[in-house]
């Protein structure tokens, strides 16, 4: 159990203090949004992958405010969520498919929820979401467009997410039996650079053999080199939708604060290794990456295999995917891990009638 102390730490981070102004401001669409245009999928870096695809379209049409600045900032994360998304589809329709048993996900810090929403919209019932955030914004954002009564909501911290809520609250009673899939999203950053703390707290909450998805922004031992990968975001990619002043600002407000609470490779992987037998790095992006953990030997394997190639182009990609963070077997889970090949739009002919 988190001690108090901790806790109230967390509720005093920048999250919830310095930088609650900026999230409501964004998350109302009063402030930054685009302000060149909008971002929008690269089919191509998916390879018109069929399954990515459909998850793209779904997605788009269930965007609110914050998800434009979202995507507009980090270098091809669009592409990311998608193929992040199609999989974890994919991973789900599976379980169902065995135990006819929906699939439990927990999106903790995704802003408007658009993942979780997009994901119960797709699964029909054979996923059950939820989402959380602190911030009034994206709560408007997430009951203005549902997309499914198989989508839920918490308004508040990831943290007042405790035990107890789940038997007190009825929109979390579904949930109660704890998540297949918890997906955190560059939220620790956000808090606290404790991750053996932050982890200790969700980890309880995924089921056995149950997944955890990370998106991370890692330091980097090499100053330098950190540097670059930002520079290369904010000059290359990000000029696409801000204009230079946008940039800046953005620079002053939030950057700066969370750069203090980022850990790098090494601190994420130990933390990891306190809690989970296999992790391992499938994307990165600059100083992005997504990380994926499990206890189960078969999870990882099976969502790597669900998986595309990463979307992205080779210059903002700086590692050879995927990297093995975490491996408790003196066989290495890395032979194993391989990625799906792209599912093509073929146009098919239409049947000739039969002829009796």
């Amino acid at each position: 159990m988190v001690e108090k102390h901790v806790i109230d730490k967390w509720r005093n981070a920048p999250r919830l203090t310095t930088l609650a102004g900026f999230f409501e401001r964004t998350a109302s669409g009063k402030g930054g949004a685009p302000d060149r245009r909008e971002p929008d999928v690269d089919l191509s870096l998916l390879d018109f992958d069929l399954d990515c695809t459909v998850f793209a379209s779904t997605h788009r049409r269930l965007w609110g405010a914050f998800d434009s600045h979202y995507f507009a900032s980090i270098p091809f994360r669009l592409e990311e969520e998608c193929r992040i998304g199609s999989s974890l589809l994919s991973l789900a329709l599976r379980k169902w498919a065995r135990s006819g048993a929906p699939s439990k996900l927990y999106t903790l810090g995704t802003g408007t929820g658009c993942l979780a929403r997009t994901l119960s919209t797709l699964g029909d019932g054979r996923i059950e979401a939820l989402c959380c955030s602190p911030t009034s914004a994206n709560r408007d954002a997430f009951s203005a467009n549902r997309g499914s009564e198989h989508a839920h909501f918490f308004h508040g911290p990831f943290f007042d997410l405790t035990e107890d809520r789940y038997d007190t609250d009825p929109e979390l009673r579904p949930f109660r039996d704890g998540f297949d899939v918890l997906l955190e999203d560059t939220t620790f950053q956000m808090y606290d650079s404790d991750r053996l703390r932050q982890l200790d707290f969700i980890v309880p909450r995924i089921k056995p053999g149950g997944l955890l998805v990370q998106i991370e922004k890692l330091a980097h031992n090499d100053v330098d080199i950190y540097l670059d990968r930002e520079r290369q975001k904010d000059e290359l990619f990000k000029p696409r939708f801000f204009t230079p002043s946008s940039i800046a600002n953005k620079q002053d407000e939030v950057l700066d604060t969370m750069h203090d609470l980022q850990v790098d490779m090494q601190a994420t992987g130990a933390a990891l290794a306190s809690f989970f037998r296999y992790s391992a790095i499938t994307w990165n992006s600059g100083n992005f990456y997504t990380i994926i953990s499990s206890n189960a030997r078969a999870t990882i394997v099976e969502f790597v295999s669900l998986m595309l190639k990463p979307a992205i182009p080779p210059a903002f990609c700086h590692h050879p995917l995927p990297i093995v963070l975490v491996d408790t077997d003196a066989d290495a889970v890395a032979s194993e891990l391989n990625w799906r090949s792209p599912s093509p739009m073929v146009a098919f002919e239409p049947r000739r009638p039969f002829v009796y």
